[in-house]
């Protein structure tokens, strides 16, 4: 049996806080999912009801519906908690259908694999 120390007490009620609320949760791999924190453990699992995946790229997004969704609790980088009040996104950005942010998406990664794969091709040249 392991010990639950502090440090875990105060994260399980600081969650507490978070119940039922709209919140917007960054993951280790740079993802970002919406939804309303409907339970939690003491590792910091957690189930979103109403979840989306909110995709930017560049001044595009697209909110990706998940539905119910569980999170691994050693994959959450961040939680905030999202203001009903006020818009979330700046008036610059454009919402786009899925098929149109992964086409975004595809040719982001595309750029920056050709950036690489140039800059693997002049280490020769040490410009330093």
């Amino acid at each position: 049996m392991s010990w639950a120390g502090p440090e875990d007490i105060f994260l399980s009620t600081s969650l507490a806080s978070y119940l039922d609320k709209k919140l917007l949760i960054l993951l280790r791999d740079g993802r970002k999912l919406l939804g309303i924190l409907r339970s939690f453990d003491q590792f910091a699992n957690a189930v979103l009801e109403g979840a989306c995946e909110r995709v930017i790229v560049g001044d595009l997004y697209c909110d990706i519906p998940l539905g119910l969704y569980v999170i691994r609790g050693e994959n959450v980088v961040l939680i905030g908690e999202l203001d009903l009040e006020r818009e979330e996104l700046p008036p610059h950005m454009t919402r786009v259908p899925a098929a149109e942010i992964k086409r975004a998406q595809k040719a982001e990664r595309d750029s920056t694999d050709l950036k690489g794969s140039m800059r693997k091709r002049m280490e020769f040249l040490d410009l330093d």
